[in-house]
């Protein structure tokens, strides 16, 4: 994959020079003929629409991968007709139940809370098939999903986290994949980041791109609660920073909002961003900005969540540390039950405390201090956080 940038956190440079090491087959396969995870579930339309942008400045160790990408779209484009003729009908004839939707930044406990909720079942949650082939999962996912998971790596790349197309995720993959209106089109192609910065707020964005992406995300919640009939629980970083919108979708929704130290969500994401790098790319990735870009998104995404968090009704709204869910899970999941309404927490008690068990030998990565010119900024520029949750800096 070429020579890029290990973070280390120095006082004067970030990073240092290293090396990705994909030695397992699967992720061979997956970055080098794989499509960019983003961009798995895209139709044929979609891809042209960005060949014509951007297939001139594909770096030639990601030709082949673009190459695979337009013959998946193809299968995606023909898959999203059949479902389309199949299903949309009886879809669009479904009523949406409020869902309960997480937020918080990356890198900040959204996973663990996400699994440990989706164990209800009395809730459904977007799995990570159906996020990644948002117009095709209700016709082929029974068949495709065995087939495909063979390739699938066994853990995530920056935490080590298994990975399985039936664990919950993130639906921002759907609706990049059915509008490209995301930050994570971004990710793909990274000279171009700032075109695709604008949408994680949605402010400023013209309203035919905001229309559309509200009309994908009702369609996407639309077709998972016709095939599960249940309250979904949803998950996504990007949408911390879009209460408002979320509102005029699922006016009767649920929020809960996690929070993590600041300084070891910058030290987490600044390694999520390094480590993913492979599996979104179509150009060679450029981290002399990553801490900028990092700094940058997370006081964006807060000044909004601020904003808008009061938008909520009462009694919908919970706020969660992570340290606290860390320590006490089981008392923190009780008291967000009684404090959103939800059903009997001991229903799904036993199934938490199990899930909890499982992961007694998982180890979190170990990452390097920040020097303290790098703890001073990210202090200054997330002040706000730092004082709102009392962590100390």
């Amino acid at each position: 994959m070429g020579e890029f940038q290990r973070p280390v956190f120095g006082p004067t440079n970030h990073c240092l020079p290293g090396r990705w090491h994909l030695t397992a087959w699967r992720e061979k396969a997956l970055t080098g003929i794989g499509p960019p995870l983003p961009l798995c579930g895209v139709t044929f339309r979609q891809w042209r629409r960005l060949m014509a942008l951007y297939g001139a400045e594909i770096d030639s160790p990601y030709r082949l991968r673009a190459v695979a990408t337009t013959f998946w779209s193809l299968l995606n484009s023909a898959c999203s007709w059949y479902e389309d003729r199949l299903y949309a009908d009886k879809v669009a004839r479904t009523p949406i139940k409020p869902p309960i939707i997480i937020l918080g930044h990356w890198r900040s406990g959204t996973t663990h809370l996400h699994n440990m909720l989706a164990l209800d079942d009395r809730f459904a949650y977007p799995n990570t098939y159906e996020v990644l082939y948002p117009h095709t999962f209700l016709s082929t996912e029974a068949t495709c999903s065995r087939l495909v998971s063979f390739f699938l790596p066994r853990t995530r790349p920056m935490d080590q986290v298994r990975v399985s197309f039936q664990a919950p995720n993130e639906e921002e993959y759907a609706t990049c994949s059915m509008t490209l209106h995301s930050p994570y089109v971004g990710f793909v192609f990274p000279r171009h980041q700032a075109t695709y910065d604008p949408l994680l707020t949605f402010r400023g964005v013209p309203d035919d791109i905001v229309a559309e992406w509200k009309a994908a995300m009702a369609l996407f919640v639309r077709k998972l609660t016709w095939k599960y009939n249940r309250p979904l629980v949803l998950k996504s970083p990007p949408n911390t920073c879009r209460i408002k919108l979320l509102l005029e979708l699922f006016p009767d929704a649920r929020f809960i909002h996690i929070h993590r130290n600041p300084f070891k969500v910058f030290k987490s994401t600044y390694h999520w961003l390094w480590t993913t790098a492979p599996w979104f790319n179509l150009q060679r990735p450029c981290f002399d900005s990553l801490k900028d870009y990092v700094l940058r998104t997370y006081r964006q995404m807060y000044e909004i969540f601020f904003e808008e968090r009061s938008l909520i009704p009462a009694g919908h709204y919970h706020e969660i540390g992570f340290e606290e869910l860390e320590a006490r899970p089981v008392d923190q999941m009780r008291r967000l039950y009684e404090s959103l309404d939800l059903p009997d927490f001991g229903h799904v008690e036993p199934a938490v405390k199990q899930y909890l068990e499982s992961l007694g030998g998982y180890k979190k990565n170990s990452l390097p201090n920040l020097c303290p010119e790098l703890r001073k900024e990210i202090a200054s520029e997330w002040r706000r956080c730092f004082e709102e949750w009392g962590y100390p800096t």
